[in-house]
C-alpha cells in the first residue's frame, strides 16, 4: 500500500509540473483571455490524466444544460464553458480560468435538490465571469508559469500537499478565493436564480452542509472549504440577502422544482464513484425514512441500479417499474429499460426501445450511444459506426466512444484506423504518451485515409504547440 502511494503521489507531481511547463508566461497584470483559454486546455489534460471524468452522454448532457441555463441569463461571455464531473470521494468544486467548471462526485453525493446544485454551479460561473484568478494574479505581481501551473493544477485537483517549497506554496494561496471574491460569486449566484426563478433559498440550505461538513471534518478541511473560504460569513452574507429579496413574498414566483432528472443523474454518479454495499444503505435508508416521496421513488431508481450492476436483472426490471409506474412520462426511462434489457442479454428487445427513443429525439446522446453499442452486439458493424459518428460530432471529447469506433474498426480487420481512434481514446483519457504514439504511427501510415492521416497531423501540431507555450 505504501508503495502505491508512493507511486500515486509521484504520478501527481510529474502532472503538476507538466501543467507548469505547459502554461504560458505571465507577466504582470492579469491574464489576458488567450492565456486563460490555454491554461484551461492545458490543465484540463492534467486533469484528465489524473482523475476518471463520469462523462456518460447522459451525465454530460445533464451537467452541461444546467450550465447553459446559468449562462442564459448570465449573459454574454468571455469563454465555451464546460462542465464536468470528476470520480472523487472529497467534496469539492472548482472553477479554472477559461470556462472549465469542475464538480467532484463526493460533493453531488451530499445535494439534496437541482437547487442546490444549481447554486454552486452559478457561484463557480461566478468565479469565471468575474475573473477573479486572473485579478488575484495581478495583485501577486509577477508570477512565473511554474508557480501559475503548480497553483492551478493543485487547486484543480484537490491536492495543495503537492505544492513545492514556501514561495510556490506561498503564491499559490493568492489562487484561493478572498471574502469579497465570495461575496461577489454568491452575489451574482443570487440574482441568477432568481432570473430562472429557481428559490435561492437553495444556496442557503448549501451553505448549511458545509457548516455541517465543516464541524464533522474539522481534522482536515475539505477542499472545497480551502478554497472557497468562510462558510459562515457566506451563510450570513446570503441571509441577508434572501431577507431582502422581494420576489420570497410574490406567490408562485419561485417556481417547485421537479428534481426527476437531478436524482436520477445523482444516483448515476454514486454508481461509478463508490462503494456500491454504502449506496445501498443510503437508498435503503431513504426508502425507509424519507418523508418525500419523491426522495424515496428515486432512491429505488439508485437500487434498481445497483441491481443490475450485480447482474439481478429481474430485481433491477422491478425496481425500474416502480420509478416508471411514478413518472410515465420520462422517455430516458425508457432508455434505462433497454439498457438493463442488454445487460440481462435480450439485445433483440433493447433495440427495438433504443430505436424508438431515437427517433423520438435524435439529440439524445445517451440513446444513441446504448443504441450503438447494441448494434455492434449484433455485429451491424456499419450502423454502429454511423450511430458513434453522431456521438462524435455532438460529444467530440467522450473518450469511450473512440473505444467503441476501435473496436468497431478491428473486428472489421481495419487495425490502421483501429489504432487511430485508440489513440483519439488515450487522448481523452489523458494518456498523452500513448496518443502520441498512435498519431505518429498514423501520420506516417500511407495506408490509413487521408483525412484521418491530416488530422493525426493536426493533433500532434496543437500537442506540440501547447508544449512550446
Amino acid at each position: 500500500m505504501k508503495k502505491n502511494g508512493f507511486l500515486f503521489c509521484k504520478k501527481s507531481l510529474c502532472l503538476l509540473l507538466l501543467t507548469a511547463q505547459l502554461c504560458l508566461p505571465l507577466q504582470a497584470g492579469a491574464m489576458s483571455i488567450g492565456e486563460e483559454r490555454t491554461i484551461s486546455e492545458q490543465l484540463l489534460y492534467s486533469v484528465r490524466a489524473q482523475f476518471h471524468l463520469l462523462d456518460a452522454p447522459d451525465i454530460s448532457q445533464y451537467i452541461n444544460d444546467l450550465g447553459y441555463q446559468v449562462l442564459k441569463v448570465a449573459g454574454p461571455q468571455y469563454f465555451n464553458y464546460h462542465f464536468f464531473v470528476v470520480k472523487s470521494n472529497e467534496f469539492n468544486a472548482f472553477a479554472a480560468p477559461g470556462g472549465l467548471v469542475f464538480f467532484y462526485s463526493g460533493l453531488i453525493r451530499t445535494m439534496k435538490t437541482e437547487n442546490e446544485l444549481v447554486s454552486v454551479l452559478a457561484h463557480e460561473i461566478g468565479h469565471v465571469v468575474s475573473r477573479h484568478i486572473a485579478q488575484r494574479v495581478a495583485k501577486s505581481g509577477k508570477i512565473s508559469a511554474l508557480t501559475m501551473g503548480l497553483g492551478l493544477a493543485a487547486l484543480a485537483l484537490g491536492k495543495p500537499e503537492l505544492l513545492i517549497g514556501s514561495m510556490a506554496a506561498g503564491q499559490a494561496m493568492n489562487l484561493h478565493y478572498s471574502r469579497q471574491d465570495e461575496e461577489e460569486a454568491d452575489r451574482l449566484s443570487f440574482g441568477w436564480m432568481k432570473d430562472m426563478h429557481r428559490n435561492p433559498i437553495a444556496m442557503e440550505d448549501m451553505l448549511r452542509t458545509m457548516r455541517r461538513i465543516t464541524r464533522y471534518r474539522s481534522d482536515k478541511l475539505p477542499q472545497y472549504l480551502l478554497t472557497h473560504p468562510n462558510p459562515e460569513a457566506r451563510s450570513n452574507y446570503v441571509e441577508s440577502l434572501i431577507e431582502i429579496d422581494d420576489k420570497q413574498k410574490v406567490p408562485g414566483y419561485y417556481k417547485k422544482t421537479d428534481n426527476f432528472r437531478f436524482l436520477r443523474f445523482k444516483y448515476r454518479v454514486m454508481l461509478q464513484s463508490m462503494d456500491l454495499e454504502q449506496m445501498r444503505i443510503d437508498c435503503t435508508n431513504l426508502v425507509t425514512s424519507s418523508k418525500d416521496p419523491e426522495q424515496r421513488i428515486m432512491a429505488q431508481y439508485g437500487l434498481a441500479l445497483i441491481a443490475r450492476e450485480n447482474h439481478n436483472f429481474s430485481r433491477a426490471a422491478e425496481l425500474l417499474k416502480k420509478v416508471e409506474a411514478r413518472y410515465p412520462d420520462r422517455d430516458i426511462l425508457e432508455v434505462d429499460t433497454a439498457v438493463l434489457k442488454m445487460a440481462a442479454g435480450r439485445v433483440g428487445e433493447a433495440v427495438d426501445l433504443l430505436q424508438h427513443a431515437v427517433k423520438r429525439d435524435p439529440t439524445d446522446m445517451y440513446a444513441v450511444f446504448e443504441l450503438a453499442k447494441a448494434r455492434i452486439q449484433q455485429k451491424e458493424y456499419a450502423r454502429a459506426e454511423k450511430l458513434l459518428q453522431q456521438v462524435a460530432r455532438a460529444m467530440p471529447e467522450y473518450s469511450q466512444m473512440y473505444y467503441e469506433i476501435a473496436r468497431v474498426k478491428a473486428d472489421q480487420g481495419l487495425n490502421n484506423e483501429s489504432r487511430f481512434y485508440l489513440g483519439k481514446y488515450s487522448l481523452y483519457e489523458g494518456r498523452m504518451k500513448q496518443a502520441k504514439q498512435y498519431f505518429t504511427r498514423a501520420k506516417n501510415d500511407t495506408t490509413l485515409p487521408e483525412p484521418l492521416r491530416n488530422e493525426a497531423s493536426a493533433i500532434l501540431e496543437r500537442l506540440k504547440k501547447l508544449e512550446e507555450s
